[in-house]
């Protein structure tokens, strides 16, 4: 894992400060990402590391959204609220997290994975667009009142469905890696020829919890059948939080299972128009609309 998170050139934006800054971020990844796998490290050492990160990190930001200001960079509003979203809802929800597992292993890799994951695409796309070597992909930003809906419809169908609460993590996943997950692509069409696109992540932990409780069976490993029961499901919960689109005019066209890698090339092409990250204790899962 070291070797994927060591600073690499392509990642320079061409301002001096902020590409220091994001070098010292994965320095601390890296960094963290050993400690946390050493055994002979306490929690202590961890929990340190990770606050150091989430100061420097915090400090960044602010230093790059003055040098947006200073240059008159356009995109500086929704930048700001991507942001915004990271330090006052994905950090918290992730500091949580662990201190809840008293810092175990796999809350601690979802931090990095998580962070890494941001911190990645943010500066290769977000930020190579402030000076033009690239263009940022949040175009629109359903953030505040219009996910809150949303995020109350999907909060209120894992309740309803599975007895699970979810908490927001991020209003603007894109594609990170928080671990092995089932993912689920569902299309869906109108008669008048506009399409939807939604796509469910869930964990394995959380989709095992999830088929098991539903069976009253206790599989131990995400096989095919786990998957397509899985699969299954997704169609449930989607055609359940479809009527806060007031979609019912809208029918399936094909739902089908897809690779980690398969949804983060699709994120490369284009953002979703609603993309959230949840927690709900037993596992992490993002659900994500692409609407036309």
């Amino acid at each position: 894992m070291a070797k994927e998170i060591e600073w690499n050139k392509r990642f320079d934006i061409g301002v001096d400060s902020i590409d220091k800054a994001h070098r010292k971020l994965f320095s601390i990844v890296h960094k963290l990402t050993y400690l946390s796998e050493n055994e002979n490290n306490g929690p202590w050492a961890c929990a340190e590391g990770i606050k150091y990160f989430k100061n420097y990190a915090i400090k960044h930001f602010s230093e790059e959204e003055a040098y947006m200001q200073a240059i008159g960079y356009k995109g500086y509003e929704m930048h700001k609220r991507l942001h915004d979203d990271m330090r006052d809802k994905t950090l918290p929800a992730l500091e949580k997290d662990l201190t809840k597992s008293k810092y175990s292993q796999e809350s601690i890799h979802h931090f990095l994975g998580i962070c890494l994951g941001w911190l990645t695409a943010h500066i290769m796309i977000e930020d190579r667009a402030i000076t033009g070597k690239g263009f940022n992909k949040w175009k629109r930003d359903h953030s505040g009142e219009a996910a809150l809906g949303l995020e109350n419809a999907i909060s209120n169908t894992m309740q309803e469905f599975f007895k699970l609460q979810a908490d927001v993590v991020s209003e603007h996943y894109s594609g990170e890696n928080f671990g092995e997950s089932v993912i689920s692509r569902l299309i869906y069409h109108s008669k008048e020829g506009k399409r939807i696109q939604f796509f469910l992540i869930f964990e394995n932990g959380l989709v095992l919890h999830i088929v098991n409780s539903m069976l009253n069976m206790q599989f131990r490993k995400v096989d095919k059948l786990v998957s397509n029961t899985f699969k299954m499901l997704s169609e449930q919960i989607t055609n359940q939080i479809g009527t806060y689109f007031s979609s019912s005019g809208f029918e399936l066209e094909s739902s089908h299972l897809m690779t980690m890698e398969q949804l983060q090339r699709e994120f490369c092409l284009e953002y979703s128009s609603y993309s959230l990250l949840f927690d709900t204790g037993t596992g992490y899962f993002a659900f994500c609309i692409k609407t036309e």
